[in-house]
């Protein structure tokens, strides 16, 4: 049987084989660090590839660096031997939520998901910490040695990650912060579905750097908007220069055909569309074209006659000049008649909103009219797009403020200040909203803070309906030992952000469950109660010990020991085997006794597990029976050799396309 890798995919790798195929002249081979050959790319041919002229040396191009940025790239694309450990203790609704709150350093975390979740999240809605100096941000292995680490103010947080204090005596106070950020988001793109957004937040200090780098991460062209969010109404004060009162949310898509969706409209803007007709509520708007020239759309500049007193219009025939790129007129207009031209306040000539057809068949939705100025003219109906507004560049509504709407409602669902600067709820909703989010989206925060974005979530489902699916990845970083926080009995930012998802689902709930009883506006649409529960997976190191990686230098006697650490149950197992078996780390999973073994049922069937010592025959056959997709077991789980020489027969007779692997 085949052995399970166990590790995260060599990214480096992958691309080596996609560049293969595009150029197959350009592989070649190389003895690596450790003696073995393996396939690499000759980078002088592929250079020919791809131009004529080869931009190389010290010759001029445009491009954003910093010191660290390679290592950075690199440190991304280095596969990790770690894996996640469900915590049933810690979870809400294990076994049937879809939802998951992952505790660990997020590149690790993101590395691991690349392993199942490769292209299958819509949007992606991060917070990263600001570069103000004071926060402590993960500093992995940026470092290029013990003697200059030892320099920096730094830590280990529990895990072994290795922390540092941003300082401006730190002599990068950019680039440590790029090289973090950079690497993450070199590898979070590559789990956005093909019409995936994602969502960056981020204040004055790095929104110039950190848009060059989304812009070569995510490509310039995929930009889709920078909008300025009044998260603090009131202003924050400081020591020159101006009072702060926004920050910026950059939106970038995962390729050119991907769009913002649209807001939902508030009463205000609904409260405009007060006439109404057989077809439904509008308002009458100009017909001339805001913001729009003749030269832009000649053809959609052509003359409409309106009756002096206003009571009709018409448009009178005309005839299109190719040569002139305009409209000749065949008819003039009568002694009661004005010409009517798209003209601006200072003689310039603007275009009507319609082209001439649609103009002859929609007469209907046309009237004269004069405008402010007292002129005759012509407007048209207006109606409620039914999917929103698209979403301003300038986002300034009470409901913003991280104040009010953020520490605020913590401070009321908590009964304390346990987070100085969480977002607001509604500017996180209505960040999911115009990323035209499905039904079932999954939505990926892995600097999830507070959690704000889990309950945006969970209150986006509650209001339609919907079946949308958290991620959320957060370091475990210890509270301050003099904050009410820790004080509360909450040690790290994980405790107060998974009490904070429990405490939000039950409010959902409490007010679905009113809603239906008093049939409420979202009533009818409110078939299941939200899922507000979440699993916890915390990050570690693999399940498997070093002689499972590298049987090559460990003596004859240690490889015929357990190769499994002796503190990891068959549940550990299971998850780091759902990692490469390609299922969501939500999936079904079901406990069987077949023969008095334990074997776990993944999603209906599809994967089969016994991690058991003394499997028989009776066991192998009643799975092989089940006809699953995969089946898994340790590498000394068979009772006899004689069980271990039948093993592929059974699989033949009963299920011969099951794959089966060990481990």
């Amino acid at each position: 049987m085949e052995k399970l890798k166990m590790h995260t995919q060599d990214v480096a790798e992958a691309n080596i084989e996609k560049i293969g195929q595009l150029f197959p002249n350009c592989l070649t081979e190389r003895k690596n660090e450790n003696g073995k050959l393996e396939m690499a790319i000759d980078f002088d041919k592929l250079k020919q590839e791809l131009s004529k002229e080869v931009v190389e040396g010290n010759q001029e191009r445009y491009q954003f660096t910093w010191p660290g940025k390679r290592e950075a790239m690199r440190t991304a694309y280095t596969p990790i031997n770690k894996t996640l450990r469900p915590c049933r203790d810690e979870s809400l609704d294990f076994d049937n939520t879809q939802n998951l709150y992952i505790e660990g350093d997020n590149l690790e975390v993101l590395k691991l998901l690349q392993e199942n979740y490769l292209g299958k999240i819509k949007m992606i809605y991060i917070d990263p910490p600001y570069n103000t100096g004071k926060n402590l941000i993960y500093r992995n292995d940026f470092s290029i040695g013990e003697k200059d680490f030892l320099k920096r103010s730094g830590e280990y947080d529990e895990y072994n990650n290795r922390l540092f204090m941003n300082t401006q005596s730190n002599g990068r106070f950019h680039s440590d912060w790029c090289s973090m950020i950079y690497a993450r988001l070199k590898v979070c793109r590559t789990l956005l579905t093909h019409n995936g957004i994602i969502c960056l937040t981020i204040d004055d200090s790095e929104i110039h750097t950190v848009t060059a780098i989304m812009n070569e991460v995510f490509g310039e062209s995929n930009h889709l908007a920078t909008i300025i969010v009044k998260n603090n109404p009131s202003g924050r004060s400081t020591t020159k220069g101006a009072s702060i009162s926004h920050e910026y949310a950059l939106f970038y898509g995962a390729n050119e055909e991907t769009t913002l969706g649209r807001l939902l409209r508030n009463d205000a803007q609904i409260a405009r569309y007060k006439e109404k007709d057989d077809v439904g509520a509008f308002e009458w708007v100009n017909f001339r074209k805001h913001g729009g020239y003749k030269e832009d759309a000649p053809s959609m500049y052509y003359p409409i006659y309106v009756k002096n007193d206003c009571t009709s219009f018409r448009i009178p025939q005309l005839k299109w000049n190719d040569s002139n790129k305009e409209y000749i007129v065949l008819e003039q207009p009568n002694s009661d008649e004005t010409i009517t031209l798209p003209i601006d306040e200072q003689g310039r000539p603007r275009r009507w909103k319609w082209g001439l057809e649609r103009a002859l068949s929609s007469k209907n939705e046309m009237m004269a009219k004069r405008d402010r100025n007292g002129e005759p003219t012509v407007y048209i109906k207006a109606r409620m797009n039914e999917e929103g507004m698209l979403p301003l560049t300038v986002w300034d509504d009470k409901l913003y403020s991280s104040t009010e709407y953020g520490a605020n409602m913590l401070k009321k669902m908590f009964g304390a200040t346990y987070f100085d600067y969480p977002k607001s709820l509604y500017a996180v909703m209505d960040s999911l909203r115009i990323g035209n989010l499905e039904n079932d989206s999954i939505v990926l925060d892995f600097f999830s803070g507070s959690a704000t974005t889990a309950h945006a979530v969970m209150q986006l489902n509650a209001e339609d309906n919907g079946n949308r699916k958290f991620i959320l990845v957060q370091l475990p970083e210890k509270t301050d030992e003099s904050s009410e926080a820790y004080k509360a009995g909450y040690k790290n930012i994980c405790e107060i952000g998974k009490e904070r998802i429990r405490r939000a689902g039950k409010k959902i709930r409490e007010e679905q469950a009113q809603n239906k009883l008093e049939g409420g506006l979202f009533a009818a649409t409110q078939s299941t109660m939200v899922d507000t529960g979440f699993r916890v997976l915390k990050l570690d190191t693999s399940n498997m010990q070093d002689v499972y990686y590298k049987p090559e230098e460990f003596s004859e006697t240690s490889l015929f020991e357990d190769n499994v650490k002796p503190d990891r149950t068959p549940e550990d197992l299971l998850f780091q085997v759902m990692l490469e078996c390609n299922l969501p780390l939500s999936a079904k999973i079901e406990r069987k006794t077949i023969a008095g073994k334990e074997v776990f049922n993944v999603n209906d069937g599809y994967l089969l597990a016994c991690f058991d010592e003394d499997v028989n025959e009776t066991v192998i056959t009643e799975v092989a029976k089940l006809k699953p997709y995969y089946f898994i077991m340790r590498d000394k789980s068979l009772s006899s050799d004689n069980v271990a020489d039948n093993f592929e027969q059974i699989f033949n007779a009963y299920s011969k396309d099951t794959i089966r692997k060990i481990l």
